[in-house]
């Protein structure tokens, strides 16, 4: 009875937008130049392992582990766009060719994606696409060829970025090891980056978003 009635409440907020919905009402009006994260548990644990680089920027982390870019895209109003933020830095993809919401073919989550890019500027955002990052295998799910899908994926990206002229940040080239995969070094489980992952990615996108504030 007790998985039943999870399983219904979260049926009833299948995007998880309760999550947030404080810490957005608290959020300072008045900072000038957020940037917001927008991602699953590679954004939403990049706070845990390096608490510093979020607390001394104008940077919200709005992650959720475990999600997929349809949840995403459904709560990108509320966490988003409503933030008022200057950047949004999109991370999407992987948790999609995982299967965590059911079967996603790559053209769908390009297209979700896409959608995230067409909000943003709409609403006088500028998004920054990034690369999914390397994954040889998903030890939550083995046997799903990562390392094949997610290169053509990101090749798919960054037509995207190029076409809607916005910026696309490529942690791929920077962390994949010669199997597409991400090397022990960066991540335990080879796919949720530890504190030497983010050291990697954080110098990369932190000059994307001053490119950005920059112009």
């Amino acid at each position: 009875m007790i998985g039943l009635l999870f399983n219904t409440a979260q049926a009833q907020d299948w995007p998880n937008l309760k999550k947030y919905q404080v810490a957005n009402a608290n959020l300072n009006p008045e900072v000038k130049h957020r940037v917001v994260f927008m991602g699953n548990s590679i954004t939403e644990g990049w706070s845990a392992a390096r608490p510093d680089f979020f607390a001394s920027k104008a940077y919200v982390n709005r992650g959720i582990s475990g999600q997929t870019t349809p949840q995403m895209l459904l709560r990108f109003r509320q966490d988003v766009i409503d933030l008022n933020p200057d950047i949004v830095v999109i991370l999407a993809g992987t948790n999609d060719i995982a299967g965590n919401t059911g079967a996603m073919t790559l053209v769908q989550i390009r297209d979700n994606i896409h959608s995230m890019v067409e909000l943003a500027k709409a609403n006088e955002i500028v998004p920054i696409v990034c690369s999914v990052l390397p994954a040889y295998d998903y030890p939550w799910r083995p046997g799903l060829q990562p390392n094949i899908k997610i290169p053509k994926l990101n090749d798919m990206l960054k037509k995207l970025a190029e076409e809607e002229n916005v910026p696309y940040l490529d942690y791929f080239s920077a962390m994949a090891d010669d199997r597409n995969g991400l090397p022990k070094k960066y991540a335990d489980d080879e796919v949720h980056p530890t504190k030497e992952g983010y050291v990697i990615m954080e110098p990369l996108v932190e000059e994307a978003i001053n490119s950005v504030l920059n112009q």
